[in-house]
């Protein structure tokens, strides 16, 4: 990957603008309404999401790690974001009112590994790697080596033993922070990189400050998406072919009304 620098006078100056919760809504409405014109595509990078789970939770299993699959499975939406980018180029070529095809937004995305968008891969990966990390080091503060060897086991010991009631209390605090983290980092710097020839430490910044700025409508999004997510999980993934194509056109409209060029 060849590291692209761009000046800072050659920076678009961006504004932040004040969300309201009409605009979460709506933002939500149009991506439903993006996913509805252009269905294969959403299914198709909703496909390649739900597949990755898949395999990784299949990983696991062979390797005689299924105690590692609720926490994997609950913290893979985490790179969501990144697999969303072609849902980003889909909308954002539909509001322009440009031809959409399978070649040009393939083409687009592929593009984006020497743009600056590629650095935030490592970004959501380095925290997804954190979540993991601490979910092994409370397994082994709460559990210590009583970690079942079957996931109805483990599922079992964290609802009704008082080490895996503490574990999952925790542990939920610690990814709900994590979360939130990660969360305010992408929201906004995904699709705004997508869109502008910007530095992403910039876009970062840009993506928390509208966060701060806008803490409700933020909030109320970050938790539809969290909910959402969460839910989709239960059937194996499957409901991630739906949700995360919805999510994904709805975070760039929610982009498009957060941010402005100045």
């Amino acid at each position: 990957m060849e590291e692209q620098v761009i000046p800072a006078a050659q920076q678009p100056k961006m504004r932040i603008n004040r969300l309201e919760m009409k605009d979460v809504t709506g933002a939500l409405a149009d991506g439903m309404g993006d996913f509805r014109r252009y269905p294969m595509f959403g299914l198709f990078f909703g496909g390649i999401y739900v597949l990755g789970g898949i395999f990784i939770v299949t990983v696991l299993s062979l390797y005689h790690q299924p105690w590692m699959i609720i926490p994997v499975a609950i913290g893979f939406p985490l790179i969501g974001p990144f697999v969303a980018v072609g849902l980003y180029e889909i909308s954002r070529r539909h509001e322009r009112g440009e031809p959409i095809s399978w070649r040009g937004v393939l083409t687009e995305v592929f593009r984006q590994r020497e743009r600056q968008l590629s650095w935030m891969a490592f970004a959501v990966l380095f925290v997804f790697w954190i979540w993991i990390y601490q979910v092994r080091l409370l397994l082994a503060l709460f559990l210590g080596f009583k970690i079942p060897a079957s996931l109805a086991a483990f599922v079992t010991v964290v609802t009704t033993t008082p080490e895996g009631i503490f574990f999952l209390l925790v542990g939920t605090v610690v990814g709900a922070v994590i979360a939130t983290v990660l969360f305010s980092l992408t929201v906004i710097s995904m699709p705004l990189l997508l869109d502008h020839d910007i530095d992403f430490v910039t876009a970062m910044l840009t993506s928390i400050r509208t966060v701060v700025e806008n803490p409700a409508p933020m909030l109320v999004f970050g938790l539809v998406v969290a909910v959402t997510a969460f839910l989709s999980l239960l059937p194996f993934f499957a409901g991630l072919l739906v949700a995360l194509p919805v999510l994904g056109h709805a975070t760039w409209h929610l982009y498009r009304r957060a941010i402005s060029a100045v």
